[in-house]
């Protein structure tokens, strides 16, 4: 078994011990691989091992990286900050972008999604602890931000993506993921359904997946430490 093949082992059966824990199904959780910095052919080899769906954070590495595995029907996610001008990019290669945070992005995106293609999914990403150095539309804001997102053609409004501080202790990581289940209930009191939370990464996805989280984004505990 390759190292690859054999972390994937291991990130799927601890998903499956923190499901049920939570008294959850590990199949209403999606993995993702988080694959930014590593080739196509680890890429490759994780698709061998089962792996399906693929996380991308800068645009013109992933491009390369699609355009190299275009013979295997991979679910590729954009889960990067997004500029105006690698909008239509996206819009045109991705099946998911869990990094919306402005209106401005949505409507882009919505604009130039090829109209061949099924509607892309999209989350709204929240700046949950309200650091200064992340991305991400403010708690108070990302309300009003997900109604103006829900009308919009060519998109499919999912739910929430966030990225808490970091932390070792599990009640801190529980806590910042529950923020963001809460938030996502308040605005489906608003009359939208959004099913998504797409919190966890390899060092916390645990805690995330015992407040509800149905996307996890999981790089190195996968493909090994980034150089």
């Amino acid at each position: 078994m390759t190292t690859i093949a054999g972390n994937l082992q291991a990130v799927r059966a601890a998903m499956v011990a923190a499901a049920v824990s939570a008294g959850r199904t590990v199949d209403e959780i999606k993995l993702l691989a988080v694959s930014k910095n590593f080739p196509a052919p680890a890429l490759r080899e994780a698709y061998q091992a089962g792996q399906r769906c693929f996380a991308e954070s800068y645009l013109q590495e992933a491009l390369g990286k699609i355009a190299d595995l275009q013979d295997l029907p991979v679910e590729w996610h954009f889960i990067g900050p997004i500029q105006s001008n690698k909008t239509r990019a996206i819009a045109e290669n991705f099946s998911w972008v869990h990094s919306v945070d402005r209106l401005k992005i949505a409507e882009r995106l919505a604009a130039q999604r090829p109209e061949h293609l099924p509607p892309l999914q999209v989350c709204l990403q929240v700046n949950i602890s309200g650091e200064a150095s992340k991305s991400g539309v403010q708690s108070d804001e990302v309300g009003a931000l997900a109604e103006a997102v829900a009308v919009l053609p060519n998109l499919q409004l999912r739910g929430l993506m966030a990225i808490p501080a970091p932390t070792d202790k599990f009640a801190e990581q529980r806590a910042g993921f529950a923020q963001l289940r809460e938030l996502r209930d308040q605005i489906n009191l608003r009359g939208l359904r959004l099913d998504t939370l797409s919190m966890g990464m390899s060092h916390d996805f645990s805690a995330a997946i015992a407040e509800g989280a149905t996307v996890v984004r999981v790089g190195s505990a996968i493909f090994g430490e980034r150089s």
